[in-house]
């Protein structure tokens, strides 16, 4: 195995796993504040470095289609998940539904993440 390959197998199993502790990792009480941080810092990437490197810009994304171009594949997806799933699967679906869903699920995930880390479990004072 060369080292670009094993960049290759990295940067997908590392990435796979930031995006299922992006979605959940709201759930568990000892990951709720690393998820929040995790979850703005990855809004962050998308909506303020988009400004100059396109909405939803992603540095791992961009770090692991560079590591594929230099093996030689191309014609990669717009879309990391669109990427993701058609790796993991076969099957491609259609760039405006996965881009939908990913945003949808993220917001979904951060709203979760803000409502455990500040709200849930607060004792209500009544006067």
């Amino acid at each position: 195995m060369n080292w670009l390959n094993f960049l290759d197998g990295f940067l997908f199993i590392f990435h796979f796993l930031f995006i299922l502790f992006n979605l959940t990792g709201w759930i568990w009480r000892r990951t709720r504040k690393l998820h929040l941080i995790s979850i703005l810092l990855t809004l962050a990437s998308w909506f303020l470095l988009g400004i100059f490197y396109g909405w939803g810009y992603c540095p791992l994304t961009d770090w692991h289609w560079t590591v594929l171009h230099k093996t030689g594949r191309y014609g990669l997806p717009d879309s990391y998940v669109s990427y993701l799933v058609h790796r993991v699967s076969g099957y491609s679906f259609p760039n405006l539904l996965v881009d939908w869903l990913t945003v949808t699920l993220t917001l979904l995930a951060l709203a979760l993440s803000v409502w455990y880390n500040f709200f849930k479990n607060k004792k209500i004072k009544y006067k």
